[in-house]
């Protein structure tokens, strides 16, 4: 294991580009293991109703995500929210075809449009439904989007390939420690990081179309405990850099490969908290948020980092473990992540209601 030092300020992000490698049944399997400096994988929008292709150079130079010393996986103890029970056997295990559909069915993009001339870039990122009410978690930085409101920032939920306007959603939960550590990341075309406290969660809530919300969605539940170095994996999201601006509305297909978990690195001592996937065609501006599941189709990982240069097979790719996610939220709030699941949607939207002015205004404040 590896170790991610902290760092306050600017993520390990890319703006999403527009990318559309798609999807059904597509197969990468990924082999690679590149090395490259990381960046948030969200594919900004221009002001108007296009996105851009890809993030600028950033303005001030990120600090690095420094490796430490290499251990074995072995000296590694994850840090499950409660025991699971051993593994089922084999013969019950689902085939990666049906966690691939499964997860395919569950992931969601998330494309916000900013007003025309302001500050704000649009952007365009996914996520991933965890629960049967509509649960989405995605990155923070895709996430904090839905503060913006009383900015004119509108954020639709699509799904489906090629991604369709869908649904309208609410914020549930958004680390109030990534606000903290990353205030001007809205602004800027290039944000870099780590993907630590990169989490959030929001609740489906109204059907944009004449159908009613369903009575449960397509989900997969959020893991209990980590992966580790070799256990194989599935990775998808709505990648966006390599269509044209023109298509992301009409012509943006979700990415599905077939990977491995590279390599396993930590914020602390010896939990794992991220893992790094390789290189794949999810490795892409867009892909932020997207979801990793084992072969039990379990959400082992979101994405919160990616390199976007060169080849995509020989890109980096990686990922907050599930264990991380539920750890990180129960340090913030004092209470389990299950509890806020078990919730209502109304309940848990109204609770929520009161603490968004208040954390609106750490990412706003000093913008014109």
């Amino acid at each position: 294991m590896s170790r991610l030092t902290p760092f306050l300020g600017i993520l390990a992000g890319v703006t999403l580009g527009v990318l559309a490698v798609s999807f059904v049944g597509s197969r990468t399997v990924v082999e690679s293991d590149a090395s490259s400096k990381l960046s948030l994988i969200i594919p900004t929008l221009t002001p108007s109703t296009e996105m851009s292709p890809a993030f600028v150079e950033a303005t001030s130079t990120p600090k690095k995500v420094v490796p430490l010393k290499k251990e074995t996986s072995k000296s590694v103890e994850p840090l499950p929210a409660t025991p699971l029970p051993a593994p089922t056997p084999t013969t019950n295990v689902p085939v990666p075809d049906v966690v691939a559909s499964e997860l395919r069915g569950a992931l969601v993009n998330i494309l916000c449009y900013a007003p025309a001339g302001g500050s704000i870039h649009s952007i365009s990122g996914s996520g991933v439904i965890i629960d049967p009410k509509g649960i989405i978690i995605t990155n923070a930085h895709v996430a904090q989007y839905l503060l913006l409101k009383d900015r004119g920032v509108d954020c639709t939920i699509r799904s489906g390939s090629p991604a369709l306007d869908r649904y309208e959603a609410s914020l549930i939960y958004i680390s109030p420690s990534w606000l903290r550590a990353n205030p001007r990341v809205l602004t800027e075309t290039l944000p870099n990081g780590t993907g630590e406290y990169d989490f959030a969660l929001a609740a489906i809530t109204k059907s944009t179309t004449r159908d009613s919300l369903p009575s449960t969605f397509p989900f997969l539940p959020l893991a209990t405990r980590p992966s580790v170095t070799g256990v194989p994996v599935v990775i998808a999201s709505y990648g966006a850099q390599f269509i044209a601006s023109s298509q992301i509305q009409s012509s943006l297909f979700p990415t599905v490969v077939f990977g491995s978990v590279k390599d396993i690195f930590t914020f602390g001592t010896k939990t794992i908290d991220v893992i790094a996937l390789g290189g794949s065609a999810a490795a892409q501006e867009g892909s932020s948020g997207g979801g990793v599941a084992d072969a039990y189709g379990n959400l082992v990982g979101v994405i919160t980092t990616s390199t976007v240069t060169g080849a995509t097979d020989t890109r980096s790719l990686d990922a907050i473990t599930a264990s991380y996610i539920r750890a990180q939220y129960a340090t913030e709030t004092g209470s389990a992540l299950d509890i806020l699941l078990s919730k209502d949607t109304a309940t848990s939207v109204a609770g929520y209601a009161s603490q968004l002015s208040d954390l609106e205004a750490i990412i706003t404040t000093g913008l014109p």
